[in-house]
């Protein structure tokens, strides 16, 4: 009989076991449960809570048609792209769905979490939905529109200019005109030196007509060094044009500024009050502080006054914050000489706030109207709440998201189940792993899911807390040839870390439970329902954190299958 060394044996086996595409791991639910603090109040239906958006929402924009509010993000290498929210009181929204939906219109391949879609800004004309963002690393600036924004969107038409945050402005008398951070002219003055730039932007051919010229150089006072003047829109009011900027970066230095011509193209006067925004001069680390407050858009609510969408962070245990930036709505109040102003200097962003009332109440909606309504499912977005997904639809929630454009097709809904084919893509690499994560939304929670174990030696899956590539946990039921067993993988740079491996006993069905409280983390499973044993009681929860990952995303929470590297 012909000797075979152990290693050449185990390759084999583990060849043979990989020979063909393991069967999908059927995950039978999945539970989300927040529980933040500065969330435990009782509003009545007159007032809202901030976040409007809970958890990685970042750069909103927002146009009105008619009775009815328009909200995008920014959603960087995540797919779908770009989420869409339709509402008629600013306070409660409802996802139509997502502007990039089909892998065939931007291509997200090789791109860091970080990178993809930045900034996008929707706008509206004649019957027509625009979106123009940038794809970073990815093609740059580009346009898409639609008829309904519910979809479906174009495909991108590319613009050729330097620079980010591309937005939109259609003025009273008819011309349009493109607003975007671009380089000065000539060399930067100092680190962090940009432009606000502008173009005419011809309506019926869609393209960039005319000179393009700097508006604003540096930001307000470009001999205090202003760094990032970055996210312009434009709004005409009482025969002016109103030019609003996000300006110091966004971070705890972040702020927004306005700025105001007779013209569209300029020149531009500063108020000299700005910012109209900002926290930076607070203390971010007491309890229940808000930070980074900037990258505004405003509107005109349904009572007739302006309000105004902003991003924010919500920071716990000092300046840690899992959840991102997130999306906040607050009013704005105009000066005697017509200045607009969110907030004044020192005072902080509440939580609850008066929403807006209506100037002229709608009428009833048709029964139809009515009927589509009580179909709609709704899914929380803000506050404290439980969601469970069943799997139970004839599609996924629109809260699901995949980390970059997927190449093929790993996953399906069968039988009130969502099953996922363990692939060799990881995540801390940069392609398109079999992953669905949800936003984190709050400090204070919990995520679980029930799935059948992995029957195929060589796979795993489980629950994800992930951040980005070098920043995330994964807590497993893997499946080798000595049996079962709980893997917690934390990644906290570059090299995995094994906090456990806890050998389990032969079972069909396991459900996997993450816990997080502030800096906390703890995993745990039960093999019966209700019988939870804890593997890992405390893992640092700061690994999810933006403090310790970087980048511009919040993490998200989900399932995940793969085959062992």
């Amino acid at each position: 009989m012909k000797f075979i060394p152990t290693v050449t044996l185990a390759l084999a086996l583990y060849s043979a076991a990989h020979a063909a595409d393991p069967a999908p791991i059927a995950f039978d639910s999945f539970t989300y449960i927040g529980r933040d603090d500065a969330f435990n109040t009782s509003i009545t239906k007159d007032y809202y809570l901030n976040p409007i958006l809970a958890g990685y929402y970042p750069d909103p924009s927002i146009c009105r048609v008619g009775d009815d509010y328009y909200l995008i993000n920014s959603s960087f290498a995540h797919f779908p792209g770009i989420p869409i929210h339709h509402s008629r009181d600013l306070v409660n929204w409802t996802q139509l769905g997502h502007v990039i939906d089909r892998p065939t219109q931007l291509k997200y391949y090789g791109l860091g979490i970080s990178r993809g879609i930045f900034a996008p800004a929707i706008s509206h004309h004649n019957g027509v939905f625009y979106i123009v963002c940038t794809m970073v690393d990815a093609g740059g600036n580009f346009l898409v529109t639609a008829t309904n924004p519910a979809g479906p969107w174009s495909d991108p038409v590319w613009f050729n200019f330097e620079g980010i945050d591309p937005s939109l402005f259609f003025a009273d008398d008819g011309r349009a005109w493109m607003v975007n951070n671009g380089g000065p002219v000539g060399a930067p003055l100092y680190q962090g030196h940009r432009a606000i730039w502008i173009q005419q932007f011809d309506i019926a051919a869609k393209k960039l007509i005319g000179p393009r010229q700097v508006i604003v150089n540096g930001g307000v006072d470009i001999s205090q060094k202003p760094v990032w003047i970055e996210g312009p829109h434009l709004y005409q009011r009482d025969g002016w044009y109103y030019l609003s900027c996000a300006e110091g970066g966004t971070g705890d230095n972040h702020s927004q500024v306005i700025l105001r011509s007779k013209a569209p193209t300029g020149p531009f006067v500063p108020w000299d009050k700005n910012p109209i925004l900002t926290q930076r001069d607070l203390d971010g680390t007491v309890p229940q502080a808000v930070t980074t407050t900037g990258h505004a858009d405003l509107v005109i609510g349904p009572d007739g006054n302006w309000w105004s969408v902003f991003l924010a962070c919500r920071p716990f245990a000092g300046n840690f914050y899992a959840t991102g930036r997130e999306t906040f709505l607050l009013p704005v109040k105009w000066t005697a000489d017509g200045w607009p102003q969110i907030l004044p200097p020192g005072e902080r962003v509440p939580y609850v706030v008066k929403a807006p009332g209506r100037a002229n109440p709608p009428d009833e909606p048709s029964p139809e109207a009515a009927r589509q309504r009580r179909l709609a499912l709704p899914i929380p977005l803000s506050g404290n709440f439980t969601w469970t997904d069943e799997f139970d639809s004839a599609a996924l929630s629109p809260l699901w998201l995949m980390l970059r454009t997927p190449k093929e097709t790993w996953w399906n809904l069968t039988d009130g189940q969502l099953r996922l084919t363990p692939r060799a893509a990881l995540l801390s690499g940069k392609d398109n792993p079999s992953f669905f994560g949800r936003r984190l939304q709050h400090a204070k929670f919990e995520a679980s899911a029930r799935l059948q174990v992995p029957t195929a030696v060589g796979t795993s899956a489980g629950l994800v807390a992930f951040q980005n590539e070098t920043h995330h946990y994964y807590f497993a039921v893997r499946r080798t040839t000595g049996g079962l067993s709980a893997v917690v993988e934390k990644w906290n740079g570059s090299q995995a870390e094994t906090l456990i491996t806890a050998l389990l006993p032969e079972t069909k069905v396991i459900e996997l439970r993450l816990t997080g409280d502030d800096k906390i983390l703890s995993f745990a499973y039960a093999l019966k329902p209700g019988e939870w044993h804890i593997v890992v009681p405390a893992a640092d929860a700061t690994v999810i954190t933006t403090q310790a990952a970087g980048g511009f995303v919040g993490a998200l929470v989900g399932v995940h299958a793969r085959l062992e590297p």
